[in-house]
């Protein structure tokens, strides 16, 4: 049985970067199966003074991938790799 990847998408309302990426996540979402969850950082101090204004921060199964700005292409490499 494989897991299906998770990617966390730490971001805040308001925020057109995160807003952007979201996007770019879902449709990645529609070609290869993870499950997302978004962290409102702005709700946690300790996540805020962490991730500041490196919003939006993606991670894909607790390791860094990107900040601000989504490679879609890249992620579609990276999460081929964890399907293989």
């Amino acid at each position: 049985m494989r897991c299906v990847p998770l990617i966390v998408l730490y971001g805040k309302p308001g925020c057109h970067l995160c807003d952007n990426a979201r996007a770019e996540l879902l449709a990645v979402r529609g070609e290869r199966a993870f499950d997302l969850r978004e962290v409102d950082v702005s709700l946690d101090p300790v996540l805020h003074r962490r991730f500041g204004e490196r919003i939006p921060v993606v991670e894909l199964d607790g390791e860094e991938l990107f900040q601000h700005f989504v490679d879609t292409d890249a992620l579609r490499r990276r999460l081929d790799r964890v399907d293989a």
